[in-house]
């Protein structure tokens, strides 16, 4: 499984709005509503921000993958957000978080859910990749640079 089966270019917000984690949380769960990836919003927002609570998903390397089951999809969904400034993400690194990629997933397919969380993390190890999406104008630049790394 690779990420670009699972992205489309609406779900990438280059750059977001927000400029705390909450609110960046919520531009992405809506995101994914206005594009019909998920039926419940609010219901999907909950339980991101429940997950959220117990455990920062500020993984490190200015990657934060904020992430949840639920009922409101019918196969993983997943957005990807560029902040303009980084956030605060209370990462394990203590560094702020430039890239955010929301995963949303349905509660009896743990797999690609997983698969999706490794294949980004490691994708965020490559320095050469962190830097071109630093560099991403837009969410067609995103999807290329996720494509060409993950050929």
């Amino acid at each position: 499984m690779k990420l670009t089966d699972i992205l489309t270019p609406g779900c990438i917000r280059v750059p977001l709005q927000a400029t705390a984690k909450h609110e960046a949380i919520t531009e992405l769960v809506y995101l994914l509503a206005e594009h019909g990836k998920i039926s419940d919003r609010e219901n999907v927002l909950h339980a991101v921000m429940e997950r959220e609570a117990t455990r920062s998903t500020g993984i490190g390397h200015g990657l934060a993958v904020p992430h949840c089951k639920s009922a409101s999809c019918s196969g993983l969904a997943a957005a990807i957000g560029k902040p303009a400034t980084p956030l605060d993400f209370e990462s394990k690194d203590g560094l702020p978080v430039d890239f955010i990629v929301l995963l949303v997933s349905p509660h009896d397919q743990t797999g690609p859910h997983i698969q999706a969380l490794a294949r980004i993390s490691r994708l965020m190890l490559t320095e050469h990749f962190r830097n071109d999406l630093a560099k991403a104008q837009d969410g067609a630049e995103v999807l290329e640079i996720i494509a060409r790394y993950e050929a």
